[in-house]
């Protein structure tokens, strides 16, 4: 099956689906954007249509209340959208990043282009890093994604790693979802994203604060089949559970089976609960690709499950 990636560039381990062109650390925002694909510009053009007449074709006409998004190199279509429809541009998902990789000490470490260029994303390792009881490392990450389809607004996520299985969680704090998101109506101003997101030393250390205290909530049997049931239960559902299997699945990833399950930091533990549900998404989850996954963990159904298991283990420690 055809990949949802189109182009990317990255940085130390090869990613999830193993394409991509792999760069040296610390390269130009230049390279990056020839490598990883987004040497392109989105054009815009009115909708046209062709009229009919007996036997011909008619004249050609304009609808006024929309426009068509096109790439530049290739002019492959991407999407059709109101005219107040505001273009976010693939440089521009690499610019934000400009001032923090030659002045603050990030590193990006992806940038590419899913869906033949509907989706563009960059993520940048921030610098920052914590290490939990039994050697248990997380580092955190900014990701800057935006689309041209009406399905993605341009959304800037401060996310955390966790090195042993790769997994992806979004920092979220004081009951908020960690996230900035700008409109495709509105403009889109780099400086006032950067200062809603909280790029800062002391937004990890609150949400690294909130990890330390999941690791130390040791959590019972009973307990953790309740946890799960919340989670993968849907509340608009009669019936309860959405997906039996994925619950188990996520079940057995806790009790063992799971990369980093046996660790100090999340054996028997609320972190633990966590964990298993961050893998089941970004590893396990039924999905037509890997890549499919990935989008869905990223930007769909797969980061609001995981924002759900977030919300519903720090319940265990309110």
């Amino acid at each position: 099956m055809a990949h949802l990636v189109e182009s990317m560039a990255y940085v130390a381990e090869t990613p999830w689906h193993g394409l991509g062109n792999r760069l040296a650390t610390h390269q130009p925002l230049e390279v990056w954007a020839k490598q990883a694909g987004l040497n392109f510009q989105i054009k815009e053009t009115p909708v046209r249509f062709m009229t009919e007449s007996v036997g011909s074709l008619g004249a050609i006409m304009s609808y006024p209340d929309n426009k068509v998004l096109y790439r530049s190199d290739s002019n492959a279509p991407l999407s059709v959208v109101s005219q107040r429809y505001k273009v976010v541009q693939p440089r521009e998902i690499l610019e934000f990043y400009r001032d923090l990789t030659e002045i603050s000490g990030y590193e990006l470490e992806t940038a590419g282009v899913l869906k033949g260029g509907r989706t563009i994303w960059a993520l940048a390792r921030t610098g920052q890093s914590s290490t939990l009881k039994g050697g248990d490392v997380t580092n955190g990450y900014v990701l800057l994604a935006t689309g041209c389809d009406g399905t993605l607004a341009t959304t800037a996520q401060f996310t955390s790693i966790r090195v042993v299985c790769n997994n992806t969680l979004a920092v979220a704090l004081a009951g908020s979802t960690g996230a900035v998101k700008v409109r495709h109506s509105t403009t889109f101003d780099p400086a006032a994203v950067k200062a809603k997101l909280g790029i800062s030393v002391s937004s990890w250390d609150s949400f690294m604060y909130q990890m330390k205290g999941l690791s130390e909530r040791k959590v019972k049997s009973t307990e953790a089949f309740n946890y799960f049931l919340r989670v993968f239960s849907d509340p608009n559902n009669p019936a309860g559970l959405t997906n039996e299997r994925a619950m188990t699945k996520a079940m057995s990833l806790y009790e063992g089976q799971g990369k980093g399950a046996e660790l100090a930091s999340s054996k028997g533990t609320a972190f633990g609960l966590l964990n298993s549900v961050t893998e089941f998404v970004d590893h396990e989850r039924r999905a037509r690709s890997t890549d499919h996954r990935l989008d869905s963990a990223w930007f769909g159904q797969g980061a609001a499950l995981k924002q759900k298991a977030l919300d519903q283990a720090l319940i265990m420690i309110a």
